[in-house]
């Protein structure tokens, strides 16, 4: 009978580690289910561009997997029962189940609103496609004159702004951030985005709490309002809450727990990859929710799932950070060099030259989405019976 591995979700995080997958295991041992809500990968870094009109080029599941020997399920996943070892879906047939032995969860996250009033009603997001075309229609209605505020100071609130700054410089485009614009970044890098947001025109709210958002902007921890009539809120991401539903232990976040080689520490059965997964990077601090941790922590958990049931050597955890890239518009961006552990270098990547490496990379990311056989040579190793010893050869 062959050793059957459910992935759910599919974006960065699932994909990859599918994709690996079946470049590691023999299809006559294993079946590998990919299981996700819509029938396309969805570039989730490009949102912001998705949301100021610019056209994405669609990838279908079943045509990147075609031949690969991943079995492709559009479905939404409405319930995990790890003691069981089944999976809940609702696709365009009803309701079914699924039944794994191994399982690969990367259901990821979406907008939090942090317990804010009015940002569930009055607010939009980027964290998905359809959030992302909804922005795009209403960015469409403003006319010239038209006000809109950003709200969040990270990665995404940046990229954000200064997409909707460039793509529509007849708005009154302003930031709203918590701390210091960019103080987490190099002297260098840190000047060049407030030099950026000045060329836009970007009105920047330094050091601002929000309390409130209303269909007419925004009401700060301090009294003052910020109008817009279009508010789009980055102040972070929430994992999906299906995990904190289960017997799987989670930590406060809702994210599974999981040790050195992404395999959760209540349930051997499951692995959490991307920004489902609790765990450790460099230095023993937590990866943060990006596509910079997705990637790695899924070719790490479907090499550790390859070499489990091969009985190869289990491959060492070596996820660190090289670099974040920040696009500022389409002509300009910052790649900021950091530490294994995120911290930044003195050094970093400005303009042009940061906006054509940092397209490069998106490129390239979703190029291995497409081409899932193609990265590394195949090495596709039979499965060993259950209770054989594990060997040490290398993987």
């Amino acid at each position: 009978m062959k050793h059957r591995i459910v992935v759910l979700g599919a974006g960065y995080a699932g994909a990859n580690a599918a994709g690996r997958l079946a470049k590691r295991l023999h299809p006559a041992d294993t079946g590998i289910t990919l299981v996700n809500a819509e029938p396309d990968f969805v570039e989730r870094v490009r949102m912001h561009q998705l949301a100021t009109g610019q056209e994405l080029r669609p990838r279908r599941l079943t045509d990147v997997f075609a031949g690969t020997g991943v079995q492709v399920k559009v479905a939404r996943v409405d319930a995990v029962d790890p003691d069981r070892r089944t999976v809940g879906i609702v696709g365009a047939d009803g309701p079914g189940e699924i039944a794994y032995d191994t399982l690969v969860y990367a259901l990821g996250s979406t907008a939090a609103d942090g317990g804010v009033p009015g940002v569930a009603e009055h607010a939009h997001h980027l964290a998905g496609r359809q959030s992302a075309l909804r922005l795009r229609d209403r960015l469409a209605a403003l006319a010239p004159g038209g006000t809109v505020l950003v709200v969040g100071g990270g990665l995404t609130g940046i990229e954000a702004v200064t997409e909707i700054a460039e793509a529509r410089p007849d708005l009154r485009v302003s930031l709203a951030a918590r701390a210091g614009l960019g103080d987490w970044l190099s002297d260098k890098a840190r000047t060049h985005l407030r030099a950026a947001a000045d060329r836009l025109g970007i009105v920047v709210h330094e050091h601002t709490g929000i309390a409130r958002v209303e269909a007419t902007g925004a009401v700060t921890a301090d009294g003052r309002t910020l109008p817009a009539q279009v508010t789009v809120w980055t102040a972070g991401f929430a994992v999906h809450p299906l995990a904190a539903a289960t017997t799987l232990r989670v930590c406060p976040t809702g994210q599974i727990v999981v040790d050195d080689t992404m395999r959760s520490v209540s349930h051997p059965g499951v692995y959490a990859v991307g920004d489902a997964a609790f765990a450790p990077g460099a230095n023993g601090e937590p990866l943060r929710m990006s596509c910079a941790s997705g990637v790695p922590s899924a070719h790490l958990a479907a090499d550790v799932i390859a070499a489990r049931l091969t009985g190869r050597r289990i491959p060492p955890n070596r996820i660190g950070y090289t670099a974040q890239c920040i696009s500022l518009g389409r002509r300009d961006g910052i790649v900021q060099w950091v530490t294994p552990d995120d911290r930044p270098k003195p050094s970093a990547v400005t303009g042009r030259a940061a906006a054509r490496l940092k397209e490069i990379i998106c490129k390239s990311a979703a190029w291995s989405i497409s081409h899932p056989t193609a990265m590394l040579p195949s090495r596709r190793h039979h499965a060993i019976p259950s209770g054989e010893p594990r060997v040490t050869t290398p993987a």
